[in-house]
């Protein structure tokens, strides 16, 4: 992160774009299905464009969490922050490899899409809820 950018803001950056990508993903999910349903190549389209724009979004985020987990040194990184890493960068392969799948003709990228879809919105998930429950148990938050 640039140095001109102030250590205090980063959270802030990362609590406003991290929601971003992460709702792009389920809408693509959301996008893929209805396209397996449907056929109608506009869902296809969509989630493709939607893909996109996450990735393209989540880029700022996991800059931010790889400077946090691997290179400070200023407080402890907990074993969760890790797995939120490694769980938000395989979630980011799938969604590259589904960026892939979804350039093949419109009726060729069925079930692929879906399948990688659902490894996405998975993945981000269990990390969401295991950085939602390692919040819970920081001091800072109990009161008492």
């Amino acid at each position: 992160m640039p140095p001109h950018i102030h250590r205090n803001s980063r959270p802030a950056i990362f609590g406003l774009l991290n929601p971003i990508s992460y709702g792009m993903f389920v809408g693509a999910l959301i996008f893929d299905l209805t396209y397996m349903s449907t056929r109608n190549v506009f869902w296809g389209k969509g989630a493709a464009w939607l893909i996109t724009v996450g990735l393209i979004i989540a880029i700022i985020p996991r800059l931010l969490n790889f400077g946090h987990v691997w290179l400070q040194r200023r407080r402890r990184v907990t074993r969760i922050e890790r797995i939120d890493f490694w769980l938000n960068l395989l979630a980011i392969i799938a969604a590259i490899v589904n960026a892939f799948v979804h350039s093949r003709d419109a009726y060729a990228m069925v079930p692929d899409n879906v399948i990688l879809s659902v490894i996405t919105v998975v993945l981000l998930s269990i990390a969401h809820v295991a950085m939602a429950m390692n919040r819970l148990d920081l001091p800072e938050v109990t009161h008492g």
